[in-house]
């Protein structure tokens, strides 16, 4: 006779999605087994059926996190309209969603990658999310170069890679008191660069 595995009885993407805010809120470390049981509201046994152990449950957390996030980069990019003007509107978004970031979680990718340096697998979904951010914007900004929209002068790729790094360094400044002094001129100076 073939026995057949019971049905999950809960909504295994809303507890990757609690996991992941709970994760995003206070880290990889500081985040304990019983606090994901309890916030999950699930019993460590279907934590562990659904996903694995906590690091499992992080990974997966992480990779819905760039899923998510990647989805709207990518979006803001393609926006109708100028190319370049798609580049500032997304360094303008970032320095609002810092500013905005009472909570002062900033980025989950780049937490990690701070939290959790020397991990394979989260370095394997960092190098990936970054290139894929500086092959977008590369491609938005030979577009913009192609049209006329970005001088001559400028190179696309290096520029690509300049804006990946400061994309992230606002997010790191981002948590901080004073973000808002720093931010402000660092969003001025990207788009004086961008021409």
């Amino acid at each position: 006779m073939l026995s057949v595995g019971r049905t999950r009885e809960f909504d295994t993407d809303a507890a990757l999605r609690a996991a992941m805010e709970l994760f995003w809120r206070q880290g990889y470390e500081a985040t304990s087994m019983q606090e994901l049981v309890d916030h999950l509201g699930l019993a460590r046994g279907s934590i562990y059926g659904a996903f694995g152990g906590k690091r499992e449950l992080y990974l997966a957390a992480l990779d819905r996190y760039i899923e998510d996030t990647q989805g709207e980069f990518l979006g803001r990019l393609a926006a109708p309209g100028s190319a370049l003007e798609a580049v500032r509107g997304l360094v303008r978004h970032y320095a609002e969603m810092a500013l905005e970031d009472d909570e002062a979680k900033g980025c989950l990718l780049t937490n990690t990658a701070v939290e959790l340096p020397a991990d394979m697998a989260v370095g394997r979904r960092v190098e990936s999310t970054l290139e894929m951010m500086e092959t977008a914007l590369a491609t938005v900004l030979t577009r913009a170069h192609a049209v006329g929209e970005l001088p001559a002068g400028k190179n696309p790729a290096a520029l690509a890679r300049f804006l990946v790094t400061l994309l992230q360094g606002i997010r790191v400044v981002g948590k901080t008191p004073g973000r808002r002094r720093f931010l402000d001129d660092a969003v001025e100076q990207a788009l004086a660069v961008l021409g």
